[in-house]
């Protein structure tokens, strides 16, 4: 039996709050269709206050680009503590229009320039890291943590999990502290997603 994910009453932003940067692989940028995620980051602004930009891409190089100009031109950078990447993939790469790309091609991309953010995949793909990848991608890129899911959709998307997760994150700076909480509350949907952290 899956746990209920709580309506939580509207919150108000602020100017301090962060933002959640969501970066989503479709099969063609120029088709204007609203995407379930969109649905869902909309429900996360009205719901928890959380407020986000998302974008989309169907290449490495839209990707890039995308991030690129999250980096170097929004002045609000340092308020996106979490970019949240929804792509198909494998345990150590990410898909884009049928081209795998390894998180190691990824960490050279963006070297240095993910200082302090999480990485947080939905669990359209399994994140499942060594050691040494893991450790590779945060030297490389300098952010703070890769998450995500060990267990592939099968039927049950991470979203309503994933929305709790930013919004708690909202509410606590301390990862460590919000990532208990979440499986405190939320045990039995962290289990069956196998939530995981690479800090």
């Amino acid at each position: 039996m899956l746990e209920q994910i709580p309506q939580f009453p509207q919150e108000q932003t602020t100017e301090s709050e962060k933002f959640i940067y969501c970066l989503e692989a479709v099969d063609d940028v120029e088709t204007n269709q609203v995407t379930e995620i969109q649905e869902h980051l909309a429900q996360l602004a009205l719901q928890f206050g959380v407020a986000s930009i998302y974008k989309t891409c169907d290449t490495i190089e839209g990707l890039e680009e995308s991030l690129n100009t999250l980096i170097l031109e929004d002045h609000h950078f340092k308020n996106y503590e979490i970019i949240y990447l929804v792509m198909t993939g494998e345990g150590n790469s990410i898909c884009i229009n049928e081209y795998y790309y390894s998180l190691q091609e990824i960490a050279e991309i963006f070297e240095g320039q993910l200082n302090g953010k999480i990485l947080h995949f939905s669990n359209a793909k399994v994140v499942d890291l060594e050691e040494e990848e893991a450790q590779y991608f945060l030297d490389i890129t300098g952010a703070k943590a890769v998450s995500g899911y060990g267990n592939a959709i099968n039927g049950v998307s991470s979203t309503p999990l994933d929305k709790i997760f930013f919004k708690l994150f909202n509410d606590d700076d301390d990862m460590f502290a919000v990532v208990e909480e979440l499986h405190q509350r939320y045990y039995q949907m962290c289990k069956l997603l196998d939530f995981r952290l690479y800090y």
